[in-house]
């Protein structure tokens, strides 16, 4: 059930059965040469769909710019500040609390929304310790599962940026925008990150660490299956926690 494709009537009428909601948080920022700017909320929103459509839990429609700044030296990133990002994650939060909802649960396809996001979790919780809604973050690809299949498909040349997985997940989601790229060396060298031209200075090409020409649709389908089912077994812990 998707809260931009129902109506008022719809959500009330959920309400009076399930107070868990699910809400996709990504990012908008260069994935090196072969993936796709939006990589991260479409890794989030496919997730966040196929998990709703399996427990018949309500998602959210996705928040789409993350805080990106450390890629902001590569055209076609867009990124909040972090403190812009956490009065946009406690908002929606207070927003879903208002109308009834006790638990939010996101699922986050990147690393650099995480201490903002838990720290968002914080201000919620001081704001109304009587109140506050539970809420959880989930990183699909730190799912133990998810970092089996990508060690048993990649090795070490999954990386840490323009991952194998990521890239193979969001060309699942939109085989009709694959792409391809020369990639030199194939796989991409690793290190520390400072500020954003720090980054384009030791990685030209966005990669950390990463070989996504490795990546395959039908990889992206086994990914997507993976994270589903782990997500789902860990929302129900979730949601029925004492």
């Amino acid at each position: 059930m998707l809260l931009e494709l129902s109506t008022w009537p719809e959500i009330e009428a959920y309400l009076q059965r399930d107070t868990s909601v699910l809400i996709p948080i990504g990012s908008t920022e260069q994935h090196g040469p072969t993936g796709l700017i939006g990589t991260d909320a479409i890794c989030a929103q496919t997730l966040a769909r196929g998990v709703g459509e399996r427990l018949g839990v309500l998602v959210t429609p996705t928040l789409h710019i993350g805080m990106a700044q450390h890629h902001m030296a590569f055209p076609g990133t867009l990124s909040l500040r972090p403190e812009t990002l956490l009065a946009v994650v406690r908002d929606v939060i207070e927003s879903l609390s208002r109308h009834g909802f006790t638990h939010c649960y996101f699922i986050n396809g990147h690393g650099g929304n995480i201490p903002v996001v838990e720290s968002a979790f914080s201000a919620v919780y001081a704001g109304d310790p009587e109140n506050a809604p539970r809420c959880r973050l989930a990183n699909w690809w730190r799912l133990p599962q998810v970092a089996a299949l990508a060690r048993e498909l990649y090795g070490a040349a999954e990386g840490h940026h323009a991952t194998a997985s990521e890239v193979a997940l969001s060309f699942h989601t939109h085989p009709e925008a694959v792409k391809t790229a020369p990639l030199d060396p194939p796989v991409a060298p690793t290190g520390p990150i400072f500020d954003a031209r720090d980054f384009r200075r030791r990685f030209p090409d966005g990669r950390i660490g990463s070989n996504p020409a490795l990546a395959r649709v039908e990889h992206g389908a086994r990914f997507r299956e993976v994270a589903v089912q782990a997500i789902a077994e860990d929302f129900r812990r979730f949601v029925h926690a004492p």
